[in-house]
């Protein structure tokens, strides 16, 4: 089964949008894992406009599934990590003022880069993985790199899903099969919803975690938050 973990980035927003405790993050969190999902997300910014660095301890003392921080892993986003032990830890290359993640590391120009990231987060216990487009190359260049996973950025599936989800989703089941192949992890992530989910996990095996957060807390304004994590999680377990 794939694992649903829910990217609370957009709860944080609300929260700050106000400079209170409304809504209250590490109770939404709470809340998440009682209402069944199987991991949480956060993707912390240098300018710290959704989840801020003192969210991130406060976040570690609650968790009780996987906690998986996302980051462009600068050396104070590293320290923050590893200040707080997550089970794993994303790589992502976004630029500080990026409004959101769009495009997965050329791991063979970084390649060298990234070998030392993940050499240092796995001397510390935490797995990693990789944000990749989905390019064969990259995922044999993220898997040179001693990366446990990839994690897919789905944005051009999930803009193309309505036109052609078969042409949509090729790419996908073809880099899936190479990592499958090398022996690498995959994640995915990015603009997933309840329409075009399914369909992401029929055609990409081995798909072992989705990270979804923007779709899900917009659906939880019409659903309510617990019927919203129920009908992803129904979406991954149908057959």
């Amino acid at each position: 089964m794939t694992r649903l973990s829910v990217n609370i980035n957009k709860v944080a927003l609300l929260r700050n949008s106000r400079g209170s405790n409304l809504p209250n993050l590490v109770q939404v969190a709470i809340d998440c894992e009682a209402f069944g999902a199987q991991g949480i997300t956060i993707h912390p910014r240098p300018d710290q406009r959704h989840i801020r660095y003192d969210d991130v301890s406060a976040l570690k003392q609650v968790v009780t599934t996987e906690f998986n921080i996302e980051g462009n892993p600068t050396r104070e986003f590293l320290d923050l990590v590893l200040a707080n032990a997550p089970h794993q830890c994303t790589l992502v290359p976004d630029a500080p003022d990026q409004l959101t993640s769009d495009a997965g590391w050329n791991t063979l120009r970084d390649g060298a880069r990234l070998r030392e990231v993940c050499d240092e987060l796995h001397r510390n216990g935490i797995r990693v993985s990789v944000f990749v487009d989905p390019v064969p190359e990259m995922v044999e260049g993220a898997k040179a790199a001693g990366a446990d996973r990839i994690e897919f950025y789905t944005g051009p599936f999930a803009h193309d899903f309505g036109k052609n989800p078969a042409l949509a989703v090729q790419p996908y089941t073809e880099a899936a099969r190479v990592a499958n192949q090398v022996g690498i992890g995959i994640n995915a992530g990015h603009d997933l919803n309840l329409d075009n989910l399914k369909y992401f996990q029929d055609h990409c095996p081995q798909l072992l975690e989705v990270s979804i957060g923007h779709a899900l807390i917009s659906d939880a304004l019409y659903y309510g938050l617990s019927n919203t994590i129920r009908m992803y999680l129904r979406q991954l377990e149908a057959k």
